[in-house]
């Protein structure tokens, strides 16, 4: 795995204690022993943080995967057109696609298929 685009390790191990967190609140919520309005609360607060990725980062994304503009595109319902602007840094990506890129980039393009 490319390490320009990894997670450092403190965040990682951040992630892993929400993780924690949020499975032992819905084993809670799961048994009757939790409402729904606390679980709402742990669910916000566990929610993996989105982070930019620069234009390097997601022509090495891409690039990890082995995956060409166009195809890449598809998988992102974008267009190559696009692909190629955020690469370049002429556009950047925002809300759905951003998370879209963020998932690949933690846990690969596989979490799409």
């Amino acid at each position: 795995m490319n390490k320009a685009i990894k997670s450092p390790k403190k965040k990682e191990k951040h992630s892993d204690i929400l993780d924690t967190v949020h499975e032992t609140a819905k084993s809670l919520y799961d048994s009757g022993l939790m409402n729904i309005e606390t679980m709402h609360t742990f669910d916000v607060m566990c929610l993996p943080t989105v982070r930019d990725l620069t234009p390097r980062e997601i022509k090495q994304l891409r690039l990890r995967e082995k995956l060409s503009q166009p195809v890449f595109a598809e998988y992102l319902n974008a267009s190559a057109s696009t692909i190629k602007k955020w690469e370049t840094g002429e556009k950047h990506p925002t809300g759905p696609a951003l998370k879209l890129l963020n998932l690949i980039a933690d846990k690969g393009l596989s979490i799409l298929v």
